[in-house]
């Protein structure tokens, strides 16, 4: 144990975006990354989303790695390994909403007392929200949110 005189250090930003399909969350999260690291070739996009990703190649050449089904927590912790190995700066994780939808389906799925079952999903979920909270690298999480019917 060491005390240490404090000292203002770079922050990286963990945020993220949440809003129905279709509502600008990719384009948005890929804008924000520019401004938090302006060079494109360090930002990475962590895809589920059936490689909509691509659609905005335009702004510039940023990285897409995409996983698909099952959604497991350690997907995306493997995915987010890969970005920070490979020298990304920025990871957009598009989207997490699946990670959470494949844990509610997994609990669903284990035998015995609902309750105690979470005991078996919580780590799972708890080492991919570590995972993104301990990244030396800024992460843009988007989620989709249900819209509403009027």
């Amino acid at each position: 144990m060491e005390l240490i005189t404090a000292e203002k250090k770079k922050a990286k930003i963990k945020m993220c975006i949440t809003g129905p399909s279709g509502s600008g969350k990719t384009y948005s999260s890929l804008l924000l990354a520019s401004g938090l690291y302006p060079d494109y070739s360090k930002i990475a996009v962590i895809d589920t989303e059936n490689e909509s990703a691509h659609l905005y190649s335009h702004l510039g050449p940023y990285q897409v790695v995409s996983i698909g089904a099952p959604f497991t927590p350690e997907k995306y912790i493997e995915a987010i390994e890969l970005c920070v190995s490979k020298g990304m700066e920025v990871i957009i994780l598009d989207s997490i909403t699946h990670e959470w939808e494949y844990l509610l389906e997994y609990h669903s799925s284990l035998p015995g007392n609902s309750f105690t079952a979470w005991g078996k999903v919580n780590p799972r979920h708890q080492a991919f929200i570590q995972k993104m909270l301990q990244s030396p690298i800024h992460i843009i999480a988007t989620t989709r949110q249900k819209q509403n019917m009027c």
